[in-house]
């Protein structure tokens, strides 16, 4: 169970960003029901995370496998129950979503882009400093624009990761 009670939807600010939220995602998930505790953040957060996953030049399935690596680093349960799905949509495979809860990642399973990226995925959410080589071998995949656009992926998904397993947000919660 969530560790803070999960915001009440039916209140001035936050029932108006949550029908919002409701009709730009289809639903307010347990992330925006723990949000709309301040409808200020929540209305940044769902401005920033919508320019992450749909107005981003990156491929999706890309974003996908960082978002999904970095659930499973994270030991974020609630991001990997909620992307699981979307990632399969993208084209990620099961075996390599499976791959994707180790440690360490099976040789041959990822192409080289895709090993590329996770490794600076990795960097990025266990150390923070990338080291100069694994930046460089992603570097050579990406445009400057893809590059920061996957960084700032990579950056938004572990601030999310953090702020649900701080909170304990998970799937099964009961509002």
């Amino acid at each position: 169970m969530a560790r803070v009670s999960y915001a009440d939807l039916s209140q001035g600010a936050t029932a108006g960003l949550a029908q919002r939220i409701a009709a730009e995602r289809g639903s307010v998930l347990h992330l925006y029901q723990m949000l709309l505790h301040s409808p200020s953040v929540a209305e940044g957060w769902l401005t920033y995370l919508t320019a992450i996953r749909q107005k981003s030049s990156l491929n999706g399935a890309l974003r996908e496998l960082v978002i999904m690596r970095i659930a499973h680093l994270n030991r974020a349960s609630y991001e990997a129950d909620q992307h699981a799905p979307i990632a399969l949509q993208e084209g990620l495979r099961q075996d390599q979503l499976d791959a994707l809860a180790q440690m360490t990642l099976p040789v041959g399973l990822f192409d080289a882009r895709e090993t590329a990226v996770l490794a600076y995925a990795d960097a990025m959410t266990q150390s923070v400093q990338v080291p100069d080589a694994v930046f460089h071998a992603v570097k050579t995949h990406f445009s400057d624009t893809e590059l920061v656009e996957l960084t700032a992926t990579i950056a938004a998904y572990n601030m999310v990761s953090r702020f649900l397993e701080a909170l304990q947000v998970h799937s099964d919660d009961q509002r």
